[in-house]
């Protein structure tokens, strides 16, 4: 399973490189954001790493570059204690985020949960052709994607899984810490915003096709997914 790491901390990506390639991956390290946008854009990687601190573009201008054409996971490495970094990341379509300095094993952790996602989801939708219509917007299981009135939902891997889940529960309560369970693999942390930004993501993105509310934030419990007539 090939990785992306773009990251300008040369010493960091060595270490990385050589601990997350005994676990399996190969690693690609470039350390600028000009050069790591023209390898995401070119190349199918299982996943990327990508620092928000970069020379020629920085991380935020990659992954909006990268949105445009591509929905590769993204993992932000973001400072610690830097929330505007992580929102917006979040913001901009990154499936999760991790404060530095991180623990290798938490990062391993965070990588290993979303390509098993992956992998998990494209082998139950490869048997299946199966379609979910749920209040103006129909989500193909089997091609991964939302639409409405046959145009498409230009959605991130993780806000595609949060809109299938609530589909699937359509009427009923999500939690948030189901969401986090079983989208992104760990579970939900105190002031976590990441579950919030998604689907607020999703939010901005059904607007733009149709009018009036899809998805209801249960205020101190999750999200409900309004059925409709």
């Amino acid at each position: 399973m090939k990785l992306l790491m773009i990251d300008d901390d040369t010493g960091l990506c060595e270490l990385l490189s050589e601990y997350l390639t005994a676990q399996g991956f190969e690693i690609q390290s470039v350390h600028d954001g000009e050069q790591g946008l023209k390898l995401a854009q070119t190349n199918d990687y299982a996943l990327i790493l990508l620092d928000v601190m970069l020379p020629t573009l920085d991380g935020f201008e990659v992954l909006k570059q990268l949105r445009q054409t591509k929905l590769t996971p993204v993992i932000m490495l973001t400072a610690k204690g830097e929330d505007f970094d992580r929102i917006f990341g979040l913001e901009l379509g990154a499936d999760d985020y991790i404060p530095k300095p991180f623990n290798h094993r938490e990062l391993l952790a965070r990588v290993k949960a979303i390509t098993r996602r992956i992998e998990h989801i494209n082998s139950l939708n490869a048997a299946t052709t199966s379609k979910l219509l749920v209040n103006g917007i129909t989500v193909n299981l089997a091609a991964r994607e939302a639409s409405i009135d046959g145009s498409t939902l230009t959605l991130t891997g993780t806000e595609y899984e949060i809109l299938t889940l609530l589909c699937k529960n359509a009427g009923e309560v999500v939690s948030k810490e189901q969401i986090s369970e079983e989208v992104l693999g760990r579970r939900l942390a105190s002031f976590d915003r990441s579950i919030d930004m998604h689907v607020s993501n999703i939010r901005k993105k059904i607007a733009e096709h149709i009018p009036g509310e899809r998805i209801k934030t249960m205020r101190g419990t999750g999200y409900v997914f309004i059925q409709g007539e």
